[in-house]
């Protein structure tokens, strides 16, 4: 991989890209740059990190180091860009600036950076047990060997989706939103099981199970979601009466409409 690879906030996810790769000796961790915003941040990842890495924070005198990397990759929250300024004065076609900022276009991180090669990346939190879906969308005049590249920087963590950005608002809302309105609706059902008289914490496995396993039945098998609600739904019986109440609560519209505000939510950071 490249010689130097600079890393603009080092949080859980950037931390779930980065860590794969110095695990399987793919890239070394003297060759990574790191700037964070705090001090605490700085302490505690020198402290708790298990890879000695280079680290600064963004206002100290060595932070410019970061620009001499061909490769940064971008990963503070939307509202702080405004605080990244480039420092490069001339424009190098090696030079990529790889973006995990949710909602932030291609044409917003081209201007904030004219030296770069801009590239927009969507990802969710099960990357970090290397269980993540991944959206990338690619600026113009990315060669082959640099998506080549961007690719591997997180195919050790999640599985690679290559999108038109129009696509990426709502790739964001399905998998990035996503997972917290599943572990909500895992806490509305294991309250449920609670009301019936079971413990929280069995309950909790309890759903925690029934959802791996009715995953796993629709990926093993290939049936739809429609054929296992035949499967399993009998007339007059428990099953039915359950997806009564949830139709009476609009349940399947709220789900529907949490997405799109998701996604228009996205879109509003362009």
């Amino acid at each position: 991989m490249t010689s130097k690879i600079a890393v603009i906030g080092f949080g859980n996810i950037a931390k779930a890209i980065i860590t794969p790769l110095f695990d399987k000796k793919l890239l070394n961790p003297k060759d990574v740059y790191c700037l964070v915003n705090t001090t605490k941040s700085l302490e505690n990842i020198r402290k708790d990190y298990k890879y000695n890495i280079n680290i600064f924070k963004a206002n100290s005198k060595e932070a410019h180091i970061i620009w001499d990397c061909q490769v940064k990759l971008l990963s503070v929250k939307p509202q702080q860009l405004k605080n990244i300024i480039e420092l490069e004065k001339n424009k190098n076609d090696r030079n990529l600036m790889v973006s995990i900022l949710a909602g932030v276009s291609l044409e917003k991180l081209i201007q904030r950076f004219p030296n770069h090669k801009c590239v927009r990346v969507v990802t969710n939190i099960p990357i970090t047990i290397g269980k993540g879906l991944t959206g990338i969308s690619w600026g113009d005049q990315i060669t082959k060997d640099q998506k080549q590249f961007i690719e591997k920087l997180f195919e050790n963590s999640s599985k690679i989706y290559n999108l038109p950005e129009d696509l990426l608002d709502i790739f964001l809302a399905l998998t990035s939103s996503g997972p917290v309105i599943i572990a909500l609706i895992i806490e509305a059902l294991s309250d449920g099981g609670l009301s019936g008289g079971l413990q929280k914490q069995l309950s909790e496995e309890l759903v925690t199970e029934m959802i791996l396993g009715t995953v796993s039945l629709i990926k093993d098998t290939n049936i739809t979601t429609a054929e296992l609600k035949n499967m399993v739904t009998s007339p007059g019986g428990t099953t039915i009466s359950a997806l009564r109440v949830l139709e009476n609560k609009s349940l399947r519209s709220a789900l529907i409409e949490a997405v799109v505000a998701a996604c228009n939510r996205s879109k509003e950071f362009r």
